[in-house]
């Protein structure tokens, strides 16, 4: 049987959907799997995001951003929204059936704002995989 997928979606992919991909992968329970995309992924994901995973013993360094597409949001159990600045590049614009977490974005923040925002994200996916069957 094929896993259910929860889809993380915000602009840059670069730092919070890449946190909630990590997390969920951590603690989803049997039967989902992650995947993350942005509406303009960056070249990479975010150093600090990276770091602050590392320090919860999360490893996210072979994950990448990619650009969300049809198939993707058609395929996915459960779409989540991790939050929009910037209006016109907001993924919850091209969805029906959204989950908005409304996360601050971690760009451009110290490591001690990221692993704020780490933790929120975190409270945030143990929270959904509690509701997921």
């Amino acid at each position: 049987m094929a896993s259910k997928v929860v889809l993380f979606v915000c602009v840059e992919n670069a730092g919070r959907s890449q946190m909630a991909e990590g997390f969920f992968r951590k603690h989803a329970p049997a039967g989902f799997e992650p995947r993350s995309a942005g509406t303009q992924p960056s070249g990479s994901v975010n150093p600090l995001a990276v770091q602050a995973m590392r320090e919860s013993g999360i490893d996210i360094t072979d994950q990448s951003p990619k650009v969300i597409s049809d198939s993707m949001m058609r395929g996915a159990a459960k779409v989540v929204n991790m939050g929009c600045m910037d209006k016109e590049s907001c993924p919850a614009m091209f969805l029906k059936e959204v989950t908005e977490w409304s996360i601050p974005d971690p760009k451009g923040m110290t490591i001690e704002g990221v692993r704020r925002i780490r933790d929120m994200i975190e409270e945030k996916v143990v929270e959904l995989c509690r509701t997921l069957d």
